[in-house]
């Protein structure tokens, strides 16, 4: 399995922890290991600890109430989990997270939390600060999902990966993993992809990206 970079965490920036093993000892954490496909939290369930992912990937997934399944995101170590909905009243957690590979998870008690918030003023920052951060991605996240068209999310998604619109940038998914991010079939991305090429409204150079036209482009998101 490959080696744990706690110090990387978000929520562990700046705390400078130069014994790992010393730091964990000390929060009185458990550690679960999963293989690929394991689901590691079903949606609804309790959330009285923090999940913390320390080794592997996972995926977030949720089902609406027809049954179909709508790929949030996914995730890659050094992360915590869903860490807001530690403190919400309806402290339950919002969605399936399935590894998708080999995995390790911390899980750290809520009381822990709240110890190291009191000791450690960096850390409650970091905390506070991170799940802002989150805020603001499910908020990125729930306007591409409401768009419809295939073009209409790739237009939203490149509109926020240009910093500057008249510049290329670099886009470092693939199309299959976009594919995922937006729940579409992949060839259907591929032939949108192509179509706003020929369109005129955007330039592919592998993974380096640039807006040709941006009325066109903010014309799909309508």
């Amino acid at each position: 399995m490959k080696k744990r970079e706690l110090d990387s965490c978000p929520i562990c920036h700046n705390l400078n922890i130069d014994d790992e093993e010393s730091f964990l000892d000390d929060l009185k954490c458990s550690f679960r290991y999963y293989e690929k496909d394991d689901m590691i939290v079903l949606q609804g369930q309790l959330c009285d600890a923090l999940y913390v992912l320390t080794i592997g990937k996972v995926r977030a997934e949720t089902v609406s109430e027809n049954g179909s399944i709508i790929n949030v995101e996914i995730v890659e170590a050094p992360r915590p989990l869903a860490p807001a909905f530690l403190f919400s009243d309806n402290n339950k957690f919002p969605v399936n997270i399935i590894a998708l590979e080999d995995t390790e998870v911390i899980i750290i008690p809520k009381s822990e939390i709240v110890r190291l918030m009191m000791t450690n003023p960096d850390f409650m920052q970091n905390y506070l600060a991170h799940n802002a951060n989150r805020t603001q991605f499910l908020t990125s996240r729930l306007q591409l999902l409401s768009i419809k068209t295939i073009k209409g999310k790739l237009a939203h998604y490149l509109l926020e990966m240009a910093k500057n619109t008249d510049q290329p940038f670099l886009v470092n998914k693939s199309q299959s993993e976009l594919a995922e991010l937006f729940s579409v079939a992949r060839p259907s991305l591929a032939r949108s992809l192509s179509e706003m090429v020929q369109e005129g409204i955007i330039q592919i150079n592998r993974r380096e990206f640039r807006i040709l036209d941006l009325n066109k482009m903010k014309n799909l998101l309508v």
